[in-house]
């Protein structure tokens, strides 16, 4: 079993509907039980910005702050983490000129940047707005193709950072048609080498997660099969510098079509997930919504374990809602394969009834207006 990372406290500070609010935990899971709208979501969103990025709602960080409050947020958590107890301290100042920049601090320390959070701990998160996932546009599986890869590949967020940069000055200089042709060329060799090394990373996540799936049958979640599409599509078995130097002939080749569009119209910008349901042989997009809220349960569960085969960490789960489209025979294997994976989960629901085949497994806290009740 990999060796267990856990949140032991948060405290929040005019962050959503929280005023001010300390939660204690013991290690076990937690439950948070409550009607909607009564903050349960907001406390998954706040220990999902424990990890780099917007966060589980990819929030405008200013639309974090509670209502009524001129100050900023505040996030602070003790994590007994990847490497020993951590204190995280993260949040954003009171003027617009902070409100677009998260600070993270580790141990009092100002960090270079907040991937310096990955050292730490890793989390995964599921939500109800993921649901439309496999139906909705290809943005959205690319970005959740990249957290997952994002879990494991702690450079991959900022690869995927400097490719849109490069990206955009690309763009700018074809607009502007007056760009030096060795400037250009410089930039498009840069894009060049990070949409390869984005490309090859999404690729060998994709490879890693269905050797995974051949391991042997989960039961109650199916194995869905990944594959990526629209940009450097079958093209295996080829160097990484051969396919820079094809990528870099493409963006040649295109300029013009981009000038004329506005935009670059190949790249890893561009790439698809592609998904199916194994067992069934059939489009992810076309089965039934129960049977795409167990893929996707799946999919998570799946790089979960993947991620503490590989880092020797369980991550941090945030699961929101996850139970309640389920029955009750496959709520009680999807509790015993978020315990088999020896990390710590984080859940939801409105009803605490839900949650009755993990017993003792987990804590249970009531919300109720912004505000966390411990229960019995």
């Amino acid at each position: 079993m990999a060796d267990r990372v856990t949140v032991n406290s948060i405290r929040l500070t005019a962050f959503r509907n929280y005023a001010a609010e300390t939660l204690v935990f013991d290690g076990r899971h937690v439950v948070l039980t409550g009607e909607n709208g009564s903050g349960k979501t907001n406390l998954l969103e706040a220990l999902s910005f424990l990890s780099p990025g917007r966060g589980l709602r990819r929030a405008v960080y200013a639309d974090a702050v509670k209502a009524d409050t001129e100050a900023g947020f505040a996030i602070f958590a003790q994590v007994e983490g990847m490497e020993g107890e951590v204190e995280i301290g993260t949040g954003i100042g009171p003027g617009p000129a902070d409100a677009s920049t998260r600070k993270v601090r580790l141990n009092g320390t100002e960090a270079k940047s907040a991937d310096e959070l990955l050292d730490h701990v890793r989390m995964l998160w599921l939500t109800p707005s993921m649901d439309g996932l496999f139906t909705g546009p290809a943005a959205d599986r690319r970005r959740f193709l990249d957290r997952l890869v994002l879990s494991l590949d702690p450079a991959h967020g900022r690869r995927a950072v400097d490719f849109d940069r490069a990206m955009k000055m690309r763009n700018r200089l074809l607009e502007e048609r007056s760009g030096d042709a060795a400037w250009l060329s410089s930039v498009e060799a840069q894009m060049a080498g990070l949409g390869v090394a984005m490309t090859l990373a999404r690729g060998e996540m994709i490879g890693l997660l269905a050797r995974l799936g051949n391991e042997g049958d989960r039961g109650a979640f199916p194995t869905a099969g990944l594959a990526l599409a629209n940009f450097l599509d079958g093209e295996t078995g080829i160097a990484a510098i051969d396919l820079e130097d094809r990528y870099r002939g493409m963006l040649e080749d295109g300029r013009y079509a981009d000038r004329a569009a506005g935009r670059t119209l190949q790249g890893p910008h561009r790439a698809d997930l592609l998904v199916t349901h194994l067992d069934k042989h059939m489009d992810a997009a076309r089965c039934s919504t129960g049977e795409q809220k167990a893929l996707l349960t799946g999919m998570i569960l799946a790089q979960a374990r993947l991620t503490a085969n590989l880092t020797g960490f369980a991550p941090v789960l945030l699961l929101d809602e996850v139970a309640a489209h389920f029955d009750h025979k496959r709520r009680q294997s999807l509790f015993d394969l978020i315990d088999e994976l020896g990390g710590q989960a984080f859940m939801t629901g409105t009803d605490r009834a839900l949650f009755d085949a993990l017993g003792d497994r987990a804590q249970y806290f009531n919300v109720s207006n912004g505000h966390a009740a411990k229960e019995n």
